[in-house]
C-alpha cells in the first residue's frame, strides 16, 4: 500500500508542476548588457532594443569626441547576421561607420567623430532593427 501511495503522490506532484509550468516553461533569455566593447572612456548615452533579440548601444567618449556603436545579442549562439551602423545625421543611403557579418554575439564596435553633431545609429540582428535617427545632438 505504501508503494502505491508514493507512486500516486509522485504522479500528482509531477502533474501539478507540469500544469503550473515549472517543468514545461523555459526561462526567458537574459537581456544583453554593455560590457565596455568600445574601450575605456566610452559611456552609454543611448540604447534601444533590437526586438527581443538583443540591444544596440550608442556610447560617447568626451575626451575624444567620438561615438561608438555596438549591437549585442541577448544570448550568444550560432552565427547570425549582426550589424552596427553610425553616421552624422542624416545618414543617407550608407552608414559612415558600419560593420555587418555573421557573428555569434555582437557586431562593432564602429566609431565616428561626431562631437557637437546629431547622429543616426542602428543595430540589426537577423533582419530586426533597433536604434534611432537625429539623436544625441551637441
Amino acid at each position: 500500500m505504501k508503494k502505491l501511495t508514493k507512486k500516486t503522490a509522485a504522479v500528482a506532484m509531477a502533474t501539478a508542476f507540469a500544469v503550473s509550468g515549472v517543468l514545461v516553461s523555459a526561462s526567458p533569455a537574459a537581456a544583453a548588457t554593455y560590457g565596455g566593447e568600445c574601450g575605456s572612456g566610452y559611456k552609454v548615452v543611448n540604447q534601444d532594443n533590437v526586438g527581443n533579440k538583443g540591444t544596440v548601444y550608442l556610447t560617447y567618449n568626451s575626451s575624444t569626441g567620438k561615438n561608438c556603436v555596438v549591437t549585442k545579442r541577448n544570448s550568444p549562439g550560432s552565427r547570425v547576421i549582426i550589424e552596427a551602423g553610425l553616421s552624422i545625421s542624416p545618414a543617407g543611403t550608407h552608414w559612415a561607420a558600419y560593420e555587418g557579418d555573421y557573428f555569434t554575439s555582437y557586431a562593432g564596435p564602429v566609431y565616428l567623430n561626431a562631437a557637437g553633431k546629431c547622429v543616426d545609429w542602428m543595430g540589426r540582428i537577423s533582419g530586426t532593427e533597433g536604434g534611432d535617427r537625429g539623436t544625441n545632438c551637441g
